[in-house]
């Protein structure tokens, strides 16, 4: 009933006082059967909801810290309204006091807070924009130095007033269109997010929503991808590489790929450090000769020259080379003026010349036929290895495998699924988007047996995070790391 309220005002304003539309609102939210959190989430809060006249300052509606006085400024997070005009829809959204950031500044400066702001931003964009944005998010809430975008402000003109008053303190916004649906969406995922930073879930009638209303927005922060999605992007781009942390299952996705989706027409190879431009594309190789020497240098094609080739004698249907750990090899000196052939979508065929005549069908010029994909796969947690630079980067669509909750639902025991959601919600609160791609996979926990389940954490999972430890590779939540290890030797 309270959403219904919001959602309400949102849109339509009302001819009573300010203060009093919205305390019967806020009111609504809080203690069974109606409202949508415990009774006692209300003593964390307070609303604060002046009216304002145009002379004297911008009206808005805010749930703010219990700790902040009753008028003047406040400090910390919170949800809040503006009223954009008389009949025009309010905008909805999550600010920083413009008093500071205390005493929320260990929310405001999780990494997970800003994560999951801009998770539910994609979401609403997504879900609801119908190809324009209705919502932003700020990359770091603290940095109220910095005012939302020149580029926000031409698009939410009619929002002008509380964007230039408050634009260094809004960090995640919704300006509502037409569907009144979607503004309930964005009302209660933001609200759920507050209470949750506060220690709150909503009560158990509407936790089956709330439930939902997350899994919608958490797809956006750890996307879900599928065999069907990543063959429609090798179609489109040819070339493809899979990208993500250990064990979210990319050469099991590459391979099944061929298997099923190309019918196995193509074929798998693996760079290392010792993979040669000779080797990829071609070059002279030994072979036995019957003269005095025994021993004679041939022009030899390499891996893409053979794939090349084979697409070539079956034009009719597409040819996928796999390069599984493609940032193993350095790509630069492998691919060397193959470079210039990966490009999908050339205005003309692109022709490379060779040093030999490697026989038929190339001879001494080389080109790959438009029914060739590339699809690599690339751990994004190896440090040892150098970055794709960026001549190699733009000519590739890099896909992002992410560890899944559903995969492990399915296969796990109650133990695995338990530690799965423990040390997902660890990288996800603490991490740094640079750290963010070192969490483990579903595959560390795909053991449904749940005798054997504490042995595969111990001799898999604990050995991972330990030599994360001592790279210092998660320094930043090293101490969250090492708890989650003690509760894994206690349990397991």
């Amino acid at each position: 009933m309270s959403l219904d309220l919001l959602t309400n005002l949102i849109h339509e304003g009302s001819t009573r006082p300010w203060q009093e539309v919205n305390t019967e609102w806020y009111a609504g939210l809080f203690g069974a059967p109606s409202g949508r959190y415990p009774k006692t989430a209300e003593n964390q809060v307070q609303l604060r909801s002046p009216q304002m006249a145009d002379d004297k300052g911008i009206s808005y509606a805010a749930i703010i810290h219990r700790e902040n006085p009753t008028k003047g400024r406040y400090r910390g997070t919170s949800l809040v309204i503006f009223p954009s005009s008389p009949t025009g829809p309010c905008l909805l959204g999550l600010v920083v006091g413009t008093d500071g950031l205390s005493p929320d500044e260990a929310i405001l400066g999780r990494p997970g807070h800003a994560r999951k702001a801009q998770a539910i931003a994609r979401w609403l964009n997504k879900r609801y924009g119908g190809g324009q944005r209705v919502a932003w998010a700020k990359q770091d809430p603290t940095r109220t130095d910095e005012s939302v975008p020149s580029d926000l402000l031409k698009e939410w003109e009619d929002h002008k007033p509380a964007l230039d008053r408050y634009g260094k303190e809004l960090y995640l916004l919704f300006r509502p269109t037409e569907d009144r649906s979607a503004t309930r969406d964005a009302a209660a995922a933001m609200l759920d997010l507050l209470f949750e930073e506060r220690g709150y879930e909503p009560l158990a009638a509407l936790s089956p929503h709330a439930s939902e209303l997350k899994a919608a927005w958490f797809e956006h922060l750890m996307p879900s991808v599928d065999s069907a999605a990543v063959t429609e992007l090798l179609q489109h781009r040819r070339f493809v590489i899979l990208q993500g942390p250990p064990g979210t299952g990319k050469t099991r996705l590459a391979v099944n790929l061929l298997r099923d989706r190309y019918q196995g027409h193509g074929i798998s190879i693996q760079f290392h450090p010792n993979t040669t431009y000779e080797s990829f594309l071609g070059g002279l190789s030994p072979q036995h000769a019957a003269d005095a020497l025994g021993l004679r240098f041939a022009p030899e094609p390499g891996s893409l020259m053979r794939a090349a080739a084979a697409a070539l004698a079956d034009p009719s249907r597409p040819y996928l080379l796999h390069i599984d750990e493609i940032n193993r090899a350095d790509l630069g000196k492998v691919l060397g003026e193959g470079l210039f052939l990966l490009e999908a979508h050339a205005d003309s065929p692109r022709i490379i010349n060779l040093p030999y005549d490697f026989g038929p069908p190339f001879h001494r010029q080389l080109t790959l036929p438009p029914n060739l994909h590339l699809l690599g796969t690339m751990n994004s947690a190896d440090r040892s290895i150098a970055l794709v630079d960026a001549a190699v980067r733009r000519r590739f669509a890099f896909v992002s495998l992410w560890p899944s909750m559903a995969v492990v639902e399915a296969n796990a025991c109650p133990l695995m699924q338990i530690a799965f959601r423990r040390l997902t919600q660890l990288f996800i609160e603490y991490a740094s988007d640079d750290t963010l791609p070192l969490v483990p996979g579903h595959s560390y926990f795909l053991e449904a047996d749940p005798a054997k389940a504490p042995t595969v954490l111990r001799t898999n999972l604990a050995p991972l995070l330990e030599e994360y430890l001592a790279q210092g590779y998660v320094s930043g939540f090293a101490e969250a790391i090492r708890s989650y290890l003690q509760w894994l030797n206690a349990t397991a």
